[in-house]
């Protein structure tokens, strides 16, 4: 168990934690001279349950901030009043602090009690009873204490041992973070860091991640509660060794967190729930400028209340916190604000969500999920998601960003009975409930569409994509259409989609006509296929009926309108995407001219001729294929698989391997 001394300066914080473990915790040559913590203190004393951490903090008003460097992680609150001087300004300020953090575990020790007769103990006993009434240590017991005659000291030391043989420990679930409070280099050992475990638990030898730096580092060794151990967990206080590039003195600082990899996603915006004291000046409105502390760290801050009233002193309500500089963090967290002067602490809360929208903060949609996420534990809030506006999520982001254990997203998922999208690390999810009135909207929206358009081949998937709820993100929406289409409800045909029982067909005389247009298009001149008018010449039909049955043959996609009246088998237009493409991966510059284009194109048909070329090329420039500059032009990896099928090509300039998405215009968009 952690146990953190709070209270007023020169009450005899430091004196009491050396009465009680033998530990002097002023190592500073500074706090020798002057007689005051400046900085965190540390001392340990091993007893029948277990090893007691202290985190002696300064008392003076100018190091709260040090203060909440070390409250941050602990367990119990020893507060401390001195007999001869009762309460404080700092006594109040600390109270007000640990009540913040949440803290409910607790002792007061009734300092210089030498100094004090039974009248003064008895009233400076009922002021401090009347000041933690209505807070976390209501109720706690006040014990008399002298660091100097040793009275009272083994009564506390008994106490705080049958605290610690009742507490239960952190839970010990839960990815690793360790909120550093100091880093400094060890001879022979190198960087070592020190803070308490928040979460998880770290085994020599695991690979963590320094954030917001995103530094990498092994762990080379551990002290957990001043012993060389081989793990450390939940509340333990610990100092790793830490080795890695970059990994110095200088790189990491007070204030940094030491994760699992997994964690670093470091944020700069954050909706929270804030409680503002009773004492504060003036309500905080828009913009309200304030220093944040969480864990460690400090940072610079603007508050934006998520209502239409500013919060009033002694008022609860939520607020979007936006940074001067990224912090790692985790929803549930504790913070405290305080004024910009550090003279004041003006209140706290929890955070709520890391990814707050910087627009449309304050909707009804927004609000409705900020009450979803206070509803209780990871299944609830899940749940109460899921059944609001925009009905989807980003799973992996949500176990993430509570630090939740490994396979958390797998559990959540069974235990919801939900339907996941995607690959580990972006999955998308969404109700069952959901997933039902999706799948029936998007079948009910195609057969609105072939209604309403019997003669084409499908709707634009990026244009169904677009008109249903939830809107799913692309990956996702693509892999709902590839489970649809294997449930055999629908049918995907290039950037198309359509109801498995829709199809365009051609009339008896269309097919006719179709069968003996068809080989005229290939072979070798399928680069250089006959005109309409030429068509209609060969076959002696009527050029404006010729002409019909192109542009049908087109909305089917089996041929292409390169140029007027100038219509290309769908599978040779494909076959030239693949030229160009080859042609921009074999060039340094990625690009090519139009004769190189000619010549490559020539090598596997018949002669096409520069025109040809030119009018091939045009019609991948209107369609996004090719992007020109001046008489060059480089492939658009984006629009690679416009004359293919939804799924995956190769990128012959890159080697990498492309995911398509369909979009409403027949265009699809590729996505790694």
């Amino acid at each position: 168990m952690i146990i953190g001394t709070a209270g007023h300066i020169d009450h005899g914080k430091t004196a009491l934690v050396g009465a009680l473990t033998g530990v002097d915790t002023d190592r500073l040559k500074e706090e020798k001279a002057r007689g005051i913590s400046i900085d965190l203190g540390f001392a340990y004393l091993p007893t029948e349950a277990g090893t007691l951490g202290f985190i002696d903090v300064p008392g003076h008003e100018k190091f709260i901030h040090t203060m909440l460097a070390g409250a941050s992680g602990i367990d119990a609150a020893l507060l401390i009043v001195a007999a001869d001087d009762g309460v404080m300004p700092q006594t109040r300020e600390h109270l007000a602090l640990i009540d913040l953090l949440g803290i409910r575990r607790g002792v007061v020790a009734l300092t210089k009690a030498d100094l004090a007769d039974a009248d003064r103990r008895a009233q400076v006993s009922a002021e401090i009873a009347a000041l933690i009434e209505g807070t976390g240590l209501e109720g706690a017991e006040i014990l008399p204490v002298s660091s100097v005659t040793g009275e009272g000291v083994d009564d506390l030391r008994g106490r705080l041992v049958a605290m610690a043989a009742a507490f239960h420990g952190r839970a010990g679930e839960g990815r690793f973070r360790l909120a550093v409070d100091r880093c400094f280099t060890l001879a022979g050992a190198g960087t070592v860091v020190t803070g308490t475990v928040l979460s998880g638990a770290v085994r020599l030898g695991d690979s963590v991640s320094v954030s917001p730096s995103g530094l990498t580092a092994r762990v080379r060794s551990i002290h957990a509660q001043n012993r060389r151990a081989e793990e450390g967990r939940a509340g333990d206080r610990c100092a790793l060794n830490l080795a890695g590039e970059g990994i110095t003195h200088d790189a990491i600082h007070r204030g940094d967190m030491v994760l699992d990899p997994a964690l670093h996603a470091p944020t700069v915006r954050i909706d929270a729930s804030v409680t503002v004291l009773a004492g504060e000046p003036k309500p905080l409105g828009a913009w309200f400028p304030v220093r944040l502390h969480h864990a460690s760290v400090e940072v610079g801050a603007r508050l934006v209340p998520l209502s239409d009233e500013a919060i009033a002193p002694g008022g609860e309500g939520w607020a979007q916190l936006v940074l001067d500089r990224p912090i790692a963090a985790a929803v549930g967290d504790r913070y405290v604000i305080r004024d910009t002067s550090a003279q004041r602490t003006i209140g706290g809360g929890r955070f709520l969500d890391l990814r707050a929208p910087a627009r449309k903060r304050r909707t009804p949609e927004r609000l409705a999920q900020l009450a979803a996420l206070e509803a209780g534990d990871a299944p609830t809030v899940l749940a109460r998601l899921l059944d609001l506006d925009p009905y989807h999520l980003d799973l992996d982001g949500f176990v993430r960003d509570r630090a939740l254990e490994i396979g958390a997203t797998e559990h959540l998922a069974a235990a919801l009975g939900l339907i996941l999208f995607g690959s580990p690390g972006a999955r998308i999810v969404l109700s069952v409930r959901r997933w039902a009135l999706y799948r029936e909207a998007m079948l009910e929206t195609l057969a609105g569409f072939h209604a309403a358009n019997p003669d084409l081949a499908g709707m634009g998937a990026e244009k169904l994509r677009l008109s249903l709820t939830p809107r799913l993100p692309k990956p996702a929406f693509t892999e709902a259409l590839r489970r649809l289409a294997e449930e055999g409800g629908l049918v995907l045909e290039g950037a198309w989609v359509r109801l498995a029982g829709h199809e365009v067909r051609l009339t008896e005389a269309d097919e006719i006509v179709w069968e003996a247009i068809a080989p005229r298009l290939g072979g070798a001149e399928r680069f250089r296929p006959p005109r309409v008018r030429d068509l209609a010449g060969l076959l002696g039909e009527a050029e404006a009926d010729i002409r019909r049955l192109m542009k049908l043959l087109a909305r089917l996609g089996r041929v292409d309108e390169v140029a007027h009246d100038h219509f290309f088998l769908r599978a040779s237009v494909a076959e030239l995407v693949g030229m160009a493409a080859e042609l921009a991966a074999a060039s340094p510059d990625r690009q090519f001219g139009a004769s190189t284009f000619r010549d490559r194109v020539e090598r596997d048909a018949a002669p096409a001729g520069r025109k040809v070329a030119i009018q091939i090329l045009e019609f991948f420039d209107r369609h996004g294929v090719t992007l020109r500059r001046g008489d060059q032009r480089r492939i658009n990896p984006h629009r690679l698989d416009l004359f293919g099928a939804i799924g995956e090509s190769e990128l012959p300039a890159t080697g990498g391997r492309w995911k398509s998405v369909p979009s409403g215009d027949g265009a699809g968009l590729q996505i790694r």
